[in-house]
């Protein structure tokens, strides 16, 4: 039956209840208009999102500059030795791995020619000396002789041919005893000739060091690189007390780089280990190889190396240079400016106090991959939002903080 309320007239004492029925057409307006009211909330409602947010806080940002290719750990002297002449391998004193002090023999090849010829060429200088003492001698008798004829000339004992012949013969004397140790002295020449031919046989160590290739056998034969030919090294000889990273930069970043910046290390055999340094040069020139960037080679000096396990040369590393910083100041992870949610490249998204989320244009200082320098548009204790990039995180949505086990 249709609703219907009651209405009830009084008449004296008589009471009369009449059935009273309310109009359809109002009631079925009225719920329609409801319902319509219901749906335009539902779809204007602000879409609700799961967002990852981050605080704004005080710290500390750096501007860093880091290596476009992996680096590589050098040693600061590393020789890659080979006999200065052709030859048979006649002696061959150490082996891959082996140290040594500097000046000790590593190579030699057979040389006894020239060990003889050495000999022969002492031997002649010896006697060039000794014929060269002769001559003088004879020389120091023909000037006394001289000075003894001068004397019998002024006491008119002797002939002024004979004074005549002493004094020549006293300055051939001494002529001829010129002309023996100037001998003498070629001879002795011919010594350090034959010495520095037999020198060229033997490979020694300039340092100390560890030997890191040997590349030939005894009785093997070994010939030098021609010119524009390299060949292997007979002996690879490195120093192991000392080690730089040489890393190349981007010639866009070089120009921030500054010598005395510090610097952060990593290197793949010590995982996740960190290693602070110091750029100890800039190379002052930029590389222009065919198919890669320019960049410029820069040399980082680790302070602390590490021991356990030590460095070894050619391991890979990257570098992180410090070229500014700035303390105490507002930052941000980088991963919350994205473009398009303002007016200016560097914008984020905020979360509002009714958690709305709204554009918001700041302005950047100095920034890394990591965090960002905030130098206008937000305060300290603000939330911007990291998840930029998933769907319906946009001006306008209502965000619901990702749980923590989320991350």
């Amino acid at each position: 039956m249709p609703s219907a309320c009651l209405r009830v007239d009084t008449l004296a004492d008589n009471a009369i209840v009449h059935p009273m029925r309310l109009p359809i057409g109002p009631l079925l307006i009225l719920g329609l208009a409801a319902g319509g009211a219901a749906a335009w909330w539902y779809v204007a409602r602000p879409l609700q999102v799961e967002v990852r947010v981050a605080e704004v806080e005080r710290g500390r940002v750096e501007e860093l500059v880091a290596n476009t290719r992996a680096g590589t750990v050098k040693a600061c002297r590393r020789a890659r030795l080979a006999p200065a002449m052709g030859g048979q391998i006649a002696a061959l004193d150490v082996h891959e791995g082996d140290r040594v002090e500097a000046g000790q023999l590593l190579l030699a090849l057979w040389n006894e020619d020239l060990i003889a010829r050495l000999e022969l060429a002492e031997r002649e200088a010896e006697a060039g000396g000794a014929r060269a003492r002769a001559v003088c001698l004879n020389a120091d008798q023909a000037e006394r002789e001289a000075a003894r004829q001068e004397k019998l000339m002024a006491r008119r004992m002797t002939s002024e041919e004979a004074v005549d012949r002493a004094q020549t013969a006293a300055a051939a004397g001494r002529a001829e005893c010129e002309a023996a140790r100037a001998s003498s002295r070629v001879a002795a020449a011919q010594v350090g000739v034959a010495r520095a031919e037999l020198a060229r046989t033997r490979l020694t160590a300039p340092f100390a060091g560890v030997v890191a290739e040997v590349s030939g056998e005894l009785n093997e034969y070994v010939t030098p690189s021609p010119p524009g030919i390299p060949t292997p090294p007979a002996v690879d000889l490195i120093d192991d007390s000392c080690f730089y990273i040489s890393a190349p930069i981007d010639e866009v970043d070089a120009a921030r780089v500054r010598l005395g910046d510090d610097a952060r290390v990593t290197l793949d055999a010590y995982q996740d280990r960190e290693f602070p340094g110091v750029v100890r040069r800039i190379a002052p020139y930029v590389l222009d190889q065919e198919k890669q960037a320019r960049t410029v080679e820069v040399e980082v000096v680790i302070a602390d190396p590490p021991e356990d396990p030590p460095l070894l040369a050619g391991y890979s590393a990257d570098v992180e240079i410090v070229t500014a910083v700035a303390d105490d100041t507002l930052v941000i992870p980088t991963a919350a400016i994205a473009p398009g949610f303002g007016d200016v490249p560097d914008a984020v998204l905020v979360v509002g106090a009714d958690g709305v989320l709204v554009a918001r244009d700041i302005g950047a200082g100095l920034a890394n991959w990591e965090r960002t320098e905030v130098t206008a548009g937000l305060r300290a204790g603000e939330h911007v939002v990291l998840s930029v990039d998933r769907d319906g995180v946009e001006a306008g949505a209502l965000a619901v903080a990702e749980d923590a086990d989320g991350d």
